[in-house]
């Protein structure tokens, strides 16, 4: 299970920096970004449809699309900026977020037969954009803010999704790491047994020197004790995305979202620290 764990970490940890390296010179379309977050939203969408109860699990395609298209709402603004459209990108997410909720009452008007789970699919459609779509436009936002300075030979937009990507899942390592060995007292014994304030120690640890590590490259955030508080913050974050995951899970009745990514469980189970901590890192960011 670690050997597991081990190599396909080191797998993603390549992909990241693949997409992190490659599209530093693709801006400001970013579209390897673009494929990557598109693609892991297209398939937690089906990991998180199939932990749900089968009359509770909102419409596959509207699902879909609902996420695909929040998320690539927050392209336009940026790469046709120079042609007379809204150059405020949380305008066109708002937007895509806003046609969600109305379509979800439509869809629903078209099916119904009789009284039953209607308003908890809407309710489940909303939820599952806003988890998926909305907060990773949080992530994505980032890249754009100062791409046009760089510092060091590196576009400090990719030290910003860098700090984004790598400090939560930094946390993640050193929880799991520091639970494995020294963990004794369990941090939520109902929701994660597994999970041990030794191990949530373990991860601030970790997202602290992740965050100062990171942050030299830049430097996106201007002080020693701005990238501190990044590593906390954001650190705390991701722990709570983590247990936040398994309150689906457990409410559910799964163990692992899926078995798609070996030694990891599912899609989600690498990225909801990553998606949880992402507003809290754009607020450092912006």
């Amino acid at each position: 299970m670690l050997r597991t764990r081990l190599w396909m970490g080191a797998v993603l940890v390549v992909l990241v920096v693949a997409v992190l390296v490659v599209d530093q010179h693709l801006a400001p379309w970013y579209p390897f970004l673009f494929l990557l977050v598109q693609a892991i939203g297209g398939l937690a969408v089906l990991e998180l449809r199939r932990l749900l109860p089968a009359t509770w699990r909102p419409s596959a395609w509207l699902s879909q699309a609902a996420v695909a298209l929040l998320i690539a709402a927050n392209w336009p603004a940026h790469v046709f900026a120079a042609r007379s459209l809204d150059r405020d990108a949380w305008h066109w997410v708002l937007g895509v977020f806003a046609a969600v909720v109305l379509a979800a009452f439509l869809v629903e008007m078209a099916r119904f037969r009789e009284p039953g789970q209607s308003v908890v699919r809407m309710a489940f459609t909303v939820w599952l954009a806003g988890y998926l779509g909305l907060l990773p436009s949080f992530f994505v936002q980032p890249r754009w803010t100062t791409w046009t300075e760089a510092a060091g030979g590196v576009d400090r937009g990719t030290v910003a999704l860098a700090l984004m990507a790598f400090v939560p899942k930094c946390g993640d390592i050193g929880a799991y790491f520091t639970g494995r060995f020294l963990g004794r007292h369990r941090l939520a014994p109902v929701l994660s047994p597994k999970k041990t304030w030794e191990g949530a120690a373990g991860a601030l640890a970790a997202s602290i020197l992740a965050a100062a590590g990171i942050n030299r490259l830049g430097p996106v955030l201007p002080s020693w004790w701005q990238a501190v508080g990044f590593g906390i913050t954001v650190g705390v974050a991701g722990l709570l995305g983590d247990l936040a995951e398994s309150l689906i899970k457990r409410d559910c009745g799964h163990k692992d979202a899926s078995q798609a990514v070996p030694g990891f469980g599912g899609i989600l189970d690498v990225v909801d620290a990553v998606i949880f901590a992402a507003p809290v890192a754009y607020l450092w960011l912006i």
